[in-house]
């Protein structure tokens, strides 16, 4: 594999790009869509609810009462976990506390505008 593709629903694709623009990821708006860039290798594609569920032939997930995924990346620093965490809550997002050491693991998560769950994480070598 050489690409991963996230996709996700939102309920307001203009404000849903302007938060990941936030934290950090550049976008290329296409319509019902928008395709954000989180690496050389990843791509954040945000639909439309209905565009997602016409896609997918289901209806999205509650994120208010339900997860379907937690999405995880990694970044190269403690430090940096926890800034992007800190951007994504002055953004709008829901910071889910403090970072979790793990052995070489450090982690710490949060909700974007749309519930969806993520996390940043550091593997220390």
């Amino acid at each position: 594999m050489t690409m991963t593709f996230i996709n996700l629903p939102v309920r307001d694709l203009t404000t849903a790009t302007e938060f990941f623009r936030a934290i950090g990821f550049t976008a290329e708006p296409g319509g019902d869509s928008t395709v954000l860039t989180l690496s050389d290798t990843t791509r954040l594609v945000l639909h439309l609810r209905s565009g997602f569920e016409a896609y997918t032939g289901v209806a999205t997930t509650d994120t208010a009462t339900s997860r379907e995924v937690v999405v995880g990346l990694s970044v190269s620093s403690r430090g940096q976990v926890d800034e992007l965490v800190d951007q994504a809550a002055v953004a709008g997002g829901e910071s889910l506390g403090p970072g979790m050491a793990n052995g070489p693991m450090y982690m710490r998560g949060f909700r974007d505008l749309d519930g969806h769950q993520w996390s940043f994480i550091h593997l220390a070598s």
